[in-house]
């Protein structure tokens, strides 16, 4: 199956961990690749040392990206997150795979989307396939088979609350 978990509220990541830790605790193997994140402060990324069977990447840097106009080295960093997440869907070793942020790489074309979709619509494997980020890509919403929409009503960082460890990363 495939899931998608877009909108602008907060928890597109946070449902993708949460299941995550559910398949975990049922001894499947997973792993997260996270795009355009850089960052080992990450409560998930220390996470992955505690919990078995969990695998998480990082393929970005701790900088936004000017999506109208990308660096070579967001290009680059996309394409080398896509080619770790399309061997590891090849694979078959794994019983999900979380590609995080993932609708914003498709959305701005950071990689050659169409590789994506081709593999999505060939794709027969055991692996749930799970996507995250804004702006989900109609192409990916015909294709999921459980969209969910994060929709912002309130949030607190409106209120001048930062960003807090444990909390919102």
């Amino acid at each position: 199956m495939l899931q998608v978990y877009t909108g602008d509220g907060k928890g597109k990541t946070t449902a993708a961990l949460g299941l995550c830790l559910r398949a975990v605790g049922h001894n499947f193997k997973v792993a997260v690749v996270q795009f355009l994140k850089d960052d080992p402060e990450y409560g998930e990324f220390k996470a992955k040392e505690l919990l078995p069977n969990f695998e998480l990447y990082q393929v970005g840097r701790n900088d936004f990206v000017n999506f109208k106009n990308p660096d070579q080295i967001d290009l680059d960093l996309a394409d080398k997150g896509w080619e770790k997440a399309k061997k590891m869907l090849l694979s078959g070793e794994y019983d999900i795979i979380v590609l995080d942020e993932f609708t914003l790489v498709l959305k701005y074309n950071l990689i050659e989307t169409t590789a994506f979709y081709q593999l999505l619509d060939k794709f027969s494997g055991k692996t749930e396939i799970v996507v995250t980020g804004r702006y989900a890509p109609v192409e990916l919403i015909e294709r999921a088979d459980l969209v969910t929409e994060m929709t912002n009503i309130k949030h607190y960082f409106d209120s001048g609350v930062e960003s807090r460890i444990g909390i919102d990363h």
